[in-house]
């Protein structure tokens, strides 16, 4: 019974403390490695990219983000892209949906605008940093048959509070 007790207390601090992190006015910095081997397309290969994204809380739960990265494999960068997307964060325990554009540029001059849903939830690690692991998929407008592709996403976060004020001491 103290176990069961003791679980309840430590998730029910657990999503106060998740929810905190949701509210309107906060910012959202965020690095993930979005293609590290588990992906899946008909024209890539094994590769690594790194993706960085900025946001705003706009109101509770919803989060409108823009972001940057590139793709490298085959020895040399694949791909630079550039996007912006939002995210509703569900019921403030850290599951959320995401949906976005980008705007991708791919070596050998391949241009294409894409779709970009996401699913995914942030595990905090502390009061602002959390880990979000998602599945994506970026489905391509050009050509849907063989660029679009799925595949799942790490990304370390940072979530900065804009209210509180911060005061430095004197030395």
């Amino acid at each position: 019974m103290k176990k069961l007790i003791l679980t309840l207390v430590i998730t029910a601090v657990s999503v106060l403390n998740a929810s905190a992190q949701f509210e309107k006015g906060k910012f959202y910095l965020n690095g993930s490695l979005p293609n590290f081997g588990i992906s899946y397309s008909d024209t890539k290969d094994l590769g690594i990219g790194l993706e960085l994204n900025a946001g705003y809380f706009f109101a509770d739960n919803l989060l409108l983000v823009g972001s940057t990265g590139f793709e490298y494999n085959d020895s040399k960068w694949k791909e630079l892209y550039a996007g912006i997307k939002g995210r509703y964060y569900i019921l403030q325990n850290g599951l959320f949906l995401g949906a976005g554009a980008r705007y991708l540029h791919e070596y050998k001059n391949f241009n294409d605008l894409q779709v970009t849903p996401e699913i995914g939830y942030c595990f905090f690690l502390g009061r602002n940093v959390a880990v979000e692991p998602s599945v994506y998929y970026n489905m391509s407008i050009s050509d849907f048959a063989h660029k679009s592709e799925v595949g799942l996403k790490v990304g370390i976060s940072i979530f900065l509070d804009t209210k509180r004020n911060i005061t430095v001491l004197p030395n």
